[in-house]
């Protein structure tokens, strides 16, 4: 029932794509256009969300150049060593899991793998990433996001976050959670903004270059979920 493969927008896309077809030596089954890739776009009118395109290739590429992105996002080794920056190439066959994560939706899948990208309602520019990790059996949505570093701090993930939460549950979620590392406190705040309830913690669950790492777990339902004004205090 769920797709064999699945890029996710917030960890190991890049061990989860490009690796996996350069160990196969098999391009990805994808059409080049995004013609037949449904139009989903949400938006509270400060933010947009919409499906990434092969055009946005660029964006992604630079924004995982950065160090936090790598940090909490990015693809790690066993030891918690990141990956390489992320190539065009890269970026692209990221887009194209996406693409097919969509396509797998459209033909009535569940939305494990799809993504969006974070735009800037009025401007259109890119400013991020939220997309869905897994959508289990039992309709739990785990999601992720990371924004680009010259757009942080002005509420985009916040409001993200609620978007893509309140589209999870119109969709039949029964719950939607996310994981947050310890140490990463600006997304553990963005978390709790958008209505987030912290859990519990999972004690040494992640490793960053040797170092065991706690990772926090934050969920919340929707009969009980109220989200703060984004430029309202943690």
């Amino acid at each position: 029932m769920w797709p064999r493969r699945r890029a996710r927008c917030v960890t190991g896309a890049r061990g989860r794509v490009a690796q996996e077809r350069a160990e196969r030596k098999e391009p990805i089954d994808v059409r080049e256009t995004d013609a037949d890739i449904p139009v989903v776009v949400l938006s509270d009118g400060v933010v947009t969300l919409r499906p990434w395109s092969r055009d946005d290739a660029g964006f992604m590429t630079a924004a995982f150049a950065d160090p936090a992105i790598r940090r909490y996002n990015g693809a790690h080794d066993r030891l918690g060593r990141p990956a390489p920056p992320l190539s065009i190439e890269d970026a692209e066959a990221i887009i194209d899991e996406f693409a097919a994560s969509w396509r797998a939706f459209g033909a009535a899948e569940p939305p494990s793998g799809v993504a969006f990208a974070i735009t800037d309602a009025a401007s259109g520019g890119l400013v991020g990433c939220c997309g869905v990790d897994e959508w289990s059996k039992a309709d739990v949505a785990q999601f992720g996001y990371w924004i680009g570093p010259r757009a942080r701090g002005r509420g985009y993930a916040t409001r993200a976050v609620a978007l893509l939460t309140r589209w999870l549950f119109e969709l039949g979620a029964a719950r939607a959670f996310l994981t947050v590392e310890a140490d990463n406190e600006a997304s553990a705040a963005v978390a709790r903004r958008a209505g987030f309830v912290h859990e519990g913690t999972m004690r040494a669950h992640s490793v960053w270059r040797g170092e065991r790492i706690d990772v926090m777990w934050f969920a919340a339902l929707p009969h009980e979920w109220t989200t703060r004004e984004p430029d309202e205090p943690a």
